[in-house]
C-alpha cells in the first residue's frame, strides 16, 4: 500500500512533536511553521495541524473550527506493551483505559497532548 498519511488536529504542535518523537518512535520530517509538522514512523506519515493553521486547520463554511480529540485513532504495533506502558506512566502520559486483552493481542489507549487517541497494540505470537 505504501505510505499512509493521517492528519491530527492538535492544540500545540510543538508539544505534539515532542510527545510523538520522545515516546512513540516518530521522526520529524518537516516543521515549517508553528502551526504544522509532519512526522513519520515506518510507512505512516502523521500530519499535525493547529486549528486555524494552513488549509487543514481552517474553519468549515458554517464556522465550525477543527478540534482535537474523539475516538478515531492510529494503531501503533509494539513488541512489549507492558514495558512501554510502564515507561509512559512514568512520563505521565494520559491513559484512557487499562490494557485490554482480545483475540489477536492486547491493547491500550493513550492520548497525545491535544487529546487525540492512539492505540498501542501488541499481537499475540502465532504458533
Amino acid at each position: 500500500m505504501g505510505t499512509v498519511n493521517v492528519r491530527y488536529i492538535v492544540d500545540d504542535v510543538k508539544a505534539a512533536v515532542s510527545f510523538y518523537t520522545q515516546h512513540l518512535g516518530f521522526n520529524a520530517v518537516t516543521n515549517p511553521s508553528p502551526g504544522f509538522a509532519m512526522l513519520s514512523r515506518g510507512d505512516l506519515r502523521l500530519l499535525l495541524n493547529a486549528p486555524g493553521a494552513g488549509g487543514a486547520g481552517q474553519a468549515m463554511p458554517d464556522g465550525t473550527n477543527p478540534e482535537p480529540g474523539g475516538w478515531n485513532r492510529i494503531q501503533i504495533h509494539v513488541d512489549d506493551l507492558d514495558t512501554l506502558v510502564d515507561n509512559l506512566r512514568l512520563a505521565h502520559v494520559r491513559f484512557r483505559n487499562d490494557i485490554v486483552r482480545g483475540n489477536g493481542g492486547k491493547q491500550i489507549l493513550i492520548d497525545d497532548p491535544a487529546g487525540n487517541c492512539i492505540e498501542l497494540f501488541e499481537a499475540y505470537e502465532r504458533t
